[in-house]
């Protein structure tokens, strides 16, 4: 049990924060109100751009909207006085936060939680199992939720859920304990649902490859985030004269709550459920557009590459005009609209081939990140460990596998959305296979390469570790441009079975590095050829033309 004065002293700190972002967020309203009236002047500005550069900044800074579907044919990432933007940027916001819990253990548990709570290798093994294992099961619930209720609601009700046992882990002083914290703190895993399924409902399908991307890509990079921030706050926790025993604990305190609180708060106040308005509004997408907003609007369905250039002001709206684009192809996905699960319809998209395609692509792509996230710095501890090579270093190495996530899966992304353009559907159905065989074959010869030395060179290994995880995130950035043509009716409960696959994965490799724990570099090819092996199978599913 946790001394009495510890536990004091780890309450005052966690009151002392608490009070701290209560003063933050008592003026959350009044900034909301800052939103509407202040940023929206920034859309009606009358900008003097170069004629070349107009769709490119438009791009970026305007929200195109295509008046069928009412969704954006374009990502503005430089802009948050538009919905688009505020709810592309909250989607993957909290994905990203719910990294700073989920994965908030695996930095620390190769050396002092390990030590603290006097673990075996195998418990801590057990325990990374446990809390993918929920995360399955939450995320296969998430989905239909989605479908019924909108993923901004499920997103805000997963963080708030997450932020209790994420306040709990400091309680923890046993490996069943341990077990239990983690177990309930990965149904924060599940924010990835919310997050793919609310980009998918505001983006239209030449640009939704890539909004899917960036936001599960700058998601994803809070696993590597994570490692950096919980060790540099447990060693300056130390610094300031905490025991190990406290430190970790109260790294959690000041990390993961508050911050899981305060995203969930933003989520319900600045986000907004569809295009449409209201979740219960949604099937009103095919209706004119909304006058309000402040938002981009065009004539026409739509890619950005070719537009007339001619810009306008009406009233307090900027719109571009442009012209049909004949070559973009006309799919289901133009007007489908989410339908709340029925025990027919699940059957329907259950034995449906399709569901299976980016499932199993996933399950072998995302499936092994979550393994490689939550294992790397064990592994890479166990080969150097040395008085130069500690917990610190192994942390902050294997940080580097989700920090790549900023920029490679939204490559993936990309790489699926200009690929559509040309191949349609089978084009990014072989390129996400090819990426995950790629994968396969690199993380076949980092386990060979580090069974085959007795010493091995922890340069080489970071050098293939890094160009495996490239074709892994881009593997899994590709795939989520695939799935919004996959039951596009369904897309929360597509997305609840695709991310629960991909964390069946997870939980696959991790059994694998929990029984095949020496040599080192076993874990690694077994796992290379499983994802070579089920990748090349997926080729024989067919796919729509568009």
């Amino acid at each position: 049990m946790i001394r009495s004065r510890n536990m004091s002293q780890l309450v005052a700190i966690f009151a002392g924060v608490c009070r701290k972002y209560y003063v933050c967020w008592s003026n959350v309203l009044a900034c909301r109100q800052w939103f509407k009236i202040n940023l929206s002047k920034d859309a009606r500005e009358s900008h003097s751009t170069p004629s070349g550069t107009r769709a490119w900044y438009a791009s970026l800074r305007y929200p195109v909207i295509n008046p069928v579907n009412r969704k954006c044919s374009t990502v503005p990432i430089f802009s948050l006085n538009n919905q688009y933007s505020r709810n592309f940027h909250l989607s993957w916001l909290g994905f990203f936060v719910a990294f700073l819990s989920w994965f908030a253990f695996s930095p620390l548990i190769p050396d002092v939680i390990k030590t603290d709570l006097k673990l075996t290798s195998e418990q801590v093994g057990n325990s990374n199992i446990v809390s993918l294992c929920s995360t399955l099961i939450i995320r296969m619930i998430s989905g239909p939720l989605v479908d019924r209720y909108g993923p901004r609601k499920v997103m805000a009700g997963l963080l708030i859920m997450g932020a209790i046992p994420s306040g709990l882990a400091g309680t923890i002083s046993t490996a069943n304990g341990l077990y239990i914290v983690r177990f309930f703190i990965g149904i924060l895993g599940a924010t990835f649902v919310s997050c793919q399924a609310w980009n998918t409902a505001f983006f239209d399908k030449n640009v939704v490859g890539r909004a899917n991307a960036i936001g599960a890509g700058w998601g994803n990079s809070g696993g590597g985030f994570t490692f950096i921030i919980m060790i540099a706050l447990f060693n300056r926790l130390l610094a300031d004269g905490m025991s190990p025993h406290v430190a970790w604990r109260v790294a959690f305190a000041i990390v993961p709550v508050p911050i899981l609180l305060s995203v969930a708060t933003a989520t319900l106040i600045f986000g907004t459920d569809h295009p449409a308005g209201r979740w219960s509004d949604r099937h009103k997408a095919v209706t004119a557009l909304p006058e309000s907003d402040n938002q981009t609007s065009i004539n026409n369905n739509n890619d950005t590459e070719n537009k007339s250039g001619d810009d306008f002001e009406t009233g307090d709206e900027k719109v571009i005009k442009t012209a049909i684009n004949s070559d973009l192809p006309v799919s289901e996905l133009d007007t489908a609209i989410n339908k709340p699960l029925s025990l027919n319809m699940a059957n329907e998209v259950i034995l449906n081939p399709l569901t299976w395609l980016p499932s199993l692509a996933y399950m072998t792509t995302f499936g092994y990140e979550l393994a490689i996230d939550a294992n790397l710095a064990t592994v890479l501890y166990t080969l150097f460990k040395s008085p130069t090579f500690g917990q610190t270093k192994a942390g902050y190495i294997a940080g580097i596998y989700g920090l790549l996530n900023v920029f490679s899966r939204w490559l993936g992304g990309y790489f699926g959305d200009l690929i559509y353009v040309r191949f349609g559907v089978p084009g990014k159905k072989y390129l996400t296979i090819a990426c995950g065989v790629v994968q396969g074959l690199f993380s076949v010869g980092l386990g060979l390469y580090i069974d085959s030395h007795p010493h091995p060179s922890l340069a080489v290994i970071i050098v293939i570790f890094v160009i495996l995880a490239l074709f892994n995130e881009v593997a899994n950035g590709v795939n989520f441009s695939l799935v919004p043509h996959c039951n596009p009716n369904s897309n929360g409960f597509m997305t609840g079975i695709v991310g629960g696959m991909g964390n069946l994965g997870g939980v696959l490799f991790a059994i694998i590095f929990r029984f095949a724990p020496s040599p080192s570099g076993k874990a690694f090819w077994i796992s290379g050829v499983i994802a070579v092996g089920v990748n090349l199978l997926l080729c024989i599913i067919r796919v729509p033309q568009f």
